[in-house]
């Protein structure tokens, strides 16, 4: 079997099931080093979040439920240490293998369940919390502990089964504030495996996430990079545009 460049295990075999399914799935992909960089920045990202809400006397923010679950977005900004992590080879090999030449980091957030909690996550494609039709980005689901069904790991549900593999317009769900996108019948498929873990997908690709029922938090960090700068519909960009690759060459410098 033929690999792209790189020691990532990354084969023919995921970039034609990215092609095919919107997604594919590296085991044990992080280093230790990697792993304990991720960990050390994710109650920073809880305590940061909490010190919002108390900010402004609430308990949601967006998508975000204190004690329930937690998207902290762009903490990266305000620990650069992650920069090495976000700009380093793993992350230029990914966006090699699905997006090209060029790429640039979109979107950075750590994504936490708290233990015993009882918030699933609607299925949506993350283009549809862009609100219009952009070319497709590549986002990078990174299990910072051991994931399965009885934690709320995401599931995926493979292109070639929907059979959806453009935006889709999505509904905002009132009491949650997720954007639902799909209200068919598929299961999906549980990504299972242990801390370190990469689910690699397609934000065509339609995915969900059901409650963490365990006795411990279900941490997750999650990096997106796109082909192509990301812009509202006045033509500003809609986050971040920082250039990764230029020509397959890593180019960032961080910020």
């Amino acid at each position: 079997m033929t690999k792209p460049p790189g020691n990532y295990g990354i084969t023919e075999q995921h970039i034609e099931q990215f092609r095919n399914d919107g997604y594919f799935l590296l085991q044990s992909a992080l280093s230790p080093e990697q792993l304990a960089l991720l960990r050390a920045e994710a109650q920073f990202s809880i305590d940061r979040m909490d010190a919002q809400m108390d900010a402004l006397q609430t308990d949601m923010i967006g998508i975000s439920h204190r004690n329930r679950r937690y998207f902290a977005a762009n903490v990266f900004r305000q620990r650069p240490a992650l920069e090495s992590f976000l700009f380093g080879d793993l992350m230029a090999e990914l966006c090699r293998a699905t997006l090209g030449q060029q790429a640039h980091l979109f979107w950075e957030q750590y994504v936490i369940k708290c233990a015993e909690g009882d918030m699933r996550f609607s299925w949506h494609q993350d283009s549809g919390y862009i609100g219009h039709k952009v070319k497709p980005f590549m986002t990078c689901w990174i299990a910072l502990d051991d994931v399965d069904e009885e934690n709320g790991t995401v599931y995926l549900l493979p292109q070639s089964v929907s059979g959806i593999r453009t935006w889709v317009k999505h509904e905002r769900e009132p009491a949650t504030n997720d954007m639902v996108g799909y209200f068919g019948r598929e299961p999906g498929v549980p990504v299972v495996g242990p801390a370190g873990t990469i689910a690699c997908f397609a934000s065509t690709t339609f995915h969900r996430s059901g409650p963490n029922l365990s006795g411990k938090m279900r941490r997750v960090y999650l990096a997106q990079y796109s082909e192509e700068v990301i812009c509202k519909n006045d033509g500003t960009p809609w986050e971040n545009d920082i250039a990764f690759l230029d020509g397959g060459r890593i180019v960032a410098q961080g910020r």
